[in-house]
């Protein structure tokens, strides 16, 4: 028998993953302002690449918890 859907602390794990990759972000970026210049190309690239994709993230994050934030108020 299959468990039933607990979803009480969704938001809770999506805002701690929000604030994860929010930090992640950030560090990265301080990283690239302070090494940038002696780091090889293709690794700033990939740093850069990655902060885009957490970027991404974040909003996808944010939009679940608001979907999430719903779902608690009409249950």
């Amino acid at each position: 028998m299959s468990k039933p859907d607990n979803r009480k602390d969704n938001v809770e794990h999506l805002q701690n993953a929000v604030q994860n990759t929010i930090e992640n972000y950030r560090e990265a970026k301080d990283y690239l302002e302070e090494f940038g210049d002696e780091i090889p190309g293709q690794e700033k690239a990939q740093i850069e690449e990655k902060n885009e994709r957490r970027k991404h993230s974040i909003s996808g994050f944010r939009e679940e918890i608001q979907d999430e934030a719903k779902h608690q108020q009409n249950s």
